[in-house]
């Protein structure tokens, strides 16, 4: 059996952080940025609270899709609101809080200019 199913035959919940993990940091990839990187050299991420709500089971072999948005911007964090899905069906939504993190001076940083353009040009592209 797949690590990704717990002992009731269901997607873990482990495995679902793990997956909300994962296409956080492809999001960030796909705007040309990372976790330790928004765009400026000096700021990164770091999570400051996570809240997952459970609507669905998972099952092995499901293809799922994780559809992902930031919003609520200030000027040191934002949130990630994303959803889980299978075929139509919500298996669970997330709720991410992110802080800018200046990793070089062990500081709460800014959010770099260069990561809010492209957060703005990808939505208004939507």
């Amino acid at each position: 059996m797949p690590r990704d199913i717990n002992y009731g035959g269901h997607l873990g919940n482990d495995a679902t952080v793990a997956l909300f993990g994962s296409a956080r940091a492809g999001m960030y990839h796909a705007m040309g940025f990372g976790e330790g990187d928004l765009g400026d050299g000096e700021n990164g991420t770091i999570m400051s609270d996570l809240v997952v709500n459970y609507r669905s089971e998972g099952y092995v072999f499901d293809e799922i899709r994780i559809d992902s948005h930031i919003a609520e911007l200030g000027t040191g964090n934002f949130r990630i609101f994303q959803r889980m899905v299978r075929n139509g069906t919500l298996i669970a939504l997330a709720e991410t809080g992110i802080v800018v993190f200046n990793y070089a001076e062990h500081r709460v940083g800014r959010l770099p200019d260069v990561f809010v353009k492209k957060l703005n040009d990808m939505q208004k592209a939507e």
